[in-house]
């Protein structure tokens, strides 16, 4: 089987392992973030897998409430009932764990995005002793393999393919599926971006949904 047919196969049998284990934490993070927006609370991304967090952030068809976390001017702006998105494959960047439990600490809801597999495999560097998995209000596994990379390719010593990325962005849109439900469902209409790129999209989000966003934080 060719090295693409085999990719195409460990992608499949990634995402169906993701709905098979992951659906109701989605539904459950989904619900927390459109609660925490109807209540006039934030949403903030931490990095999220070499940057995939920006598959989300002010781009067509995403929501306005997703904004990027910038550590010095956000950090102290965080308030109980916010909600900070935050990133460890093996479940043990000091930074993040760091991160982790001073916003737990300040009332924070930290949705956690990690892989089991690998957290469980590796020792912890916090000094509570606990890895990102057993601080977050809520954790996401990613269902990536221990050490990330999925496939074995002959002559070559290193496996190929990395799952965090593709499987957390994945993730990520189911989430925002139900924010956006639930939030219909509150009766708030979620300002969602167009492409700045197409015809009239931009005019729209600086005169319609940035604006609404300003008012009313959704």
């Amino acid at each position: 089987m060719a090295l693409m047919d085999r990719y195409q196969k460990a992608v499949d049998e990634l995402l169906a392992k993701v709905r098979n284990t992951q659906t109701e934490n989605i539904i459950k993070a989904g619900t927390l973030i459109a609660d925490s927006v109807a209540n006039g609370g934030k949403v903030y991304f931490n990095g999220i897998c070499h940057s995939i967090e920006m598959d989300l952030i002010y781009r067509g068809g995403g929501p306005i409430f997703y904004k990027k976390f910038n550590a010095e001017e956000h950090k102290d702006t965080l308030k109980a009932g916010d909600v900070l998105v935050v990133s460890s494959v093996s479940g043990r960047t000091k930074a993040v764990v760091d991160l982790t439990w001073e916003m737990v600490q300040r009332g924070v809801n930290v949705i956690a995005f990690t892989s089991m597999e690998y957290a469980v495999a590796v020792d912890p560097v916090h000094e509570s002793g606990k890895k990102l998995y057993e601080m977050a209000t809520l954790t996401m596994d990613n269902c990536a393999p221990a050490a990330e990379a999925m496939l074995e390719v002959e002559g070559i010593e290193a496996r190929f393919a990395a799952a965090s990325g593709i499987a957390s962005d994945y993730i990520m849109w189911n989430i925002t599926s139900v924010v956006v439900e639930k939030l219909l469902e509150k009766g708030i209409t979620p300002g969602i971006l167009k492409s700045a790129n197409f015809p009239g999209g931009n005019d729209y989000n600086k005169t319609v949904i940035e604006p609404n966003y300003e008012k009313y934080g959704w």
